[in-house]
């Protein structure tokens, strides 16, 4: 078994049941001879993105996994892995390499040198006997800590060299969580029942944690309103009484008003990092903030408590400790709190009603967004949006309903990436409708991949 029929094995232990690529590179050959399916894309950016889109969708449970060609193949890729690194999203990428003797000789691309910075972790295969620790590694990145793009370099020579069958001893790596400490997880919960008008900010490390239920219980147990970040959107049902709905550039009334009026503000499975797609944290918070990663903590935002560990085992520590220091009672007043939200809710789609039932033509976006909310079935389906006007048009007025839902994206913003994108989702959600809002520019980007 040479190197590369040895990677491709290993992927078909892992679960791999498809793989996306363009072509050449000899692993669309030996995954596709053990049944793992191949997807071709008309772009090597588009292929990253499109295994990005199915990491979305799946939480860490499986992975995109997306091959390309060496040289030109790998520097195309590399806009699809920005967008993947930047939005900490876990995907395999297999780059074709050169010959070992010419790894570093220029201007050939050399991963290991010119990929940093762009991805959580790369490594080359430099012999065939490294191979299963190289993927092991791989797949251990993929699980565990800070998500983000993980990349193989398949050089050349050597991938095309057999593994001796004692260096075929691949084991799967099992995830690995931690919880903060019960110290910390204490005097959260205490600043949590001290609150007058407490937020829950929540981030995409809530739907990764697959924690969504604890966020609710969370939140009605100490009637606490939750905003979700744009890659957070779908972590808690916008129809909810104490949803205040989500924010990209654009947001709520009610998301507006809680974010300047709250004092206390816990930050769940959330980078805190500022961003011009993203709402602005004002200055006078007590922030608690709860991340996998523990370079987040104080990078932004400055952190009165740091709870470092899985968002989902964090969310059950505080919900174990409110009721401790509560005598199972929670703490906050629900009701007034979800009255006075229903009443800027209100008000809010009073004002705006106008304009999403406008007949103006051309058609503007907030028309067909109120529209998408009346016809689709929202629990089956999956919605996102292409940079620039549909994401700040959608963001605040689509209803994300169930997890994943709507699919929210952009610390950098790459035109184009919709369609590739919610291809990745269909592949991993293959019972949902998916639907991409996006514009013409965007179109032109990546429109020959519906193919």
């Amino acid at each position: 078994m040479n190197g590369i029929d040895y990677i491709a094995q290993i992927l078909k232990d892992e679960g791999v049941e498809w793989m996306s690529c363009f072509p050449s590179n000899p692993m669309i050959s030996a995954v596709a001879r053990i049944g793992i399916r191949p997807i071709a894309f008309r772009h090597e950016r588009g292929a990253v993105m499109a295994a990005d889109g199915y990491s979305r969708i799946s939480d860490r449970q499986k992975f995109g996994v997306v091959a390309v060609q060496n040289q030109a193949g790998a520097e195309n890729a590399m806009g699809g892995l920005a967008q993947a690194n930047a939005d900490n999203i876990p995907i395999l990428v297999l780059l074709g390499g050169n010959r070992l003797d010419q790894l570093s000789v220029r201007p050939n691309f050399n991963a290991v040198q010119q990929a940093q910075g762009w991805a959580k972790q790369i490594e080359a295969i430099y012999t065939p006997d490294q191979i299963g620790d190289v993927m092991r590694r791989a797949f251990h990145a993929l699980r565990n800590g800070t998500p983000g793009p993980v990349v193989v370099e398949l050089t050349s020579d050597v991938c095309r060299e057999e593994v001796p069958e004692a260096k075929r001893t691949y084991k799967s790596p099992k995830p690995v969580r931690q919880v903060p400490e019960p110290g910390l997880i204490k005097q959260a919960a205490s600043d949590l029942i001290a609150a007058k008008r407490p937020l829950i900010w929540a981030g995409a490390g809530v739907l990764f944690a697959g924690a969504t239920a604890e966020l609710r219980d969370l939140a009605e147990l100490t009637g606490t309103p939750v905003f979700c970040t744009m890659p957070g959107k779908s972590a808690i049902d916008e129809r909810h009484p104490l949803s205040l709905g989500a924010g990209s550039g654009a947001t709520t009334l009610a998301a507006s008003d809680w974010l300047k009026g709250s004092d206390v503000l816990l930050a769940l499975g959330s980078s805190l990092t500022r961003t011009p797609y993203g709402q602005a944290i004002p200055a006078d918070k007590r922030i608690i903030h709860n991340t996998i990663n523990p370079d987040d903590i104080n990078k932004d935002e400055a952190a009165d408590i740091a709870l470092v560990g899985d968002t989902r085992l964090t969310i059950q520590a505080l919900i174990d400790e409110v009721k401790a220091q509560t005598g199972g009672k929670g703490c906050g007043d629900r009701a007034q709190t979800e009255a006075a939200l229903a009443d800027i809710k209100s008000r809010w789609l009073a004002e705006w009603l106008p304009v999403l039932t406008s007949d103006e033509s051309p058609i503007s976006y907030y028309r067909v967004i109120h529209e998408l909310n009346k016809t689709l079935d929202l629990e089956n389906s999956i919605v996102t949006h292409d940079a620039g006007a549909p994401r700040d048009c959608l963001v605040p007025f689509h209803i994300a309903t169930v997890p994943h839902s709507y699919v929210g994206w952009g610390k950098t913003t790459h035109l184009g990436f919709g369609i590739p994108l919610m291809i990745g989702a269909k592949m991993a959600a293959p019972e949902k409708f998916c639907v991409n809002v996006m514009g013409d520019g965007a179109f032109g980007m990546s429109g020959t991949d519906i193919e």
